[in-house]
């Protein structure tokens, strides 16, 4: 668990504003922190090393690009110990609840409450989600999405997809794959199209893209 010291040092403002910029992203450099928050590179600087320091980030130098000169940028990037820092629901004890299921009622108990939950789940939003065109509901599930704490924004890529950067049941997600099955199965029943699922990760950092149609 975060210690609560830890947690309110990182949760004033400029920090946290910078956490939660490189959240966003598979990894940034001091000037690219600076301007994204119209920050000073001094003071971005600070505040990088702060953090990295903490343990919340880590920095690894980027290879430089043929026909350059001068010393490679450091690209800074969160590390699994930022997870967190942002919204979790689920804890230690759901998985201990889950696995005692299993003892109970069988090897099968676990998944079948996960699939009732996200069943419950997918009604509920299938109630609130509403919209003639497919983009109309695909950006009224993001914007739920994100409420959750999934960071979700819509992208058009080549393909329309709601990207997410937090998983708020990262440790359920581990330990039962089913889950990822289940949050496509979700995201059909409410948006009424095919979806597909994408999985990345780097230093630590999970990327889902639920790619539509």
């Amino acid at each position: 668990m975060m210690s609560q010291k830890l947690l309110q040092a990182v949760a004033k403002t400029t920090r946290l504003r910078v956490v939660n910029l490189l959240k966003k992203s598979q990894g940034l450099t001091v000037p690219d922190i600076a301007a994204g928050l119209g920050m000073s590179y001094m003071g971005a600087r600070d505040v990088c090393n702060d953090l990295l320091r903490r343990g919340i980030i880590d920095a690894r130098r980027q290879p430089k690009a043929p026909g350059t000169t001068g010393r490679p940028s450091l690209l800074l990037r969160l590390t699994e110990k930022a997870h967190e820092l942002f919204p979790v629901a689920s804890n230690p004890l759901t998985l201990e609840l889950l696995e005692a299921a299993k003892k109970l009622n069988g090897a099968s108990a676990p998944e079948k409450l996960l699939m009732l939950v996200w069943q419950q789940k997918a009604a509920s939003l299938s109630a609130v989600v509403k919209g003639t065109e497919v983009r109309e509901r695909v950006e009224a599930l993001a914007v739920l999405r994100d409420e959750e704490g999934h960071m979700a924004v819509v992208e058009q890529g080549g393909s329309l997809r709601i990207v997410e950067r937090h998983c708020p049941f990262l440790d359920v997600l581990r330990a039962y794959p089913l889950v990822a099955r289940l949050e496509v199965d979700l995201m059909q029943r409410v948006l009424g199209v095919p979806v597909r699922r994408e999985e990345s990760c780097a230093s630590g950092l999970l990327r889902v893209d639920f790619v539509i149609g």
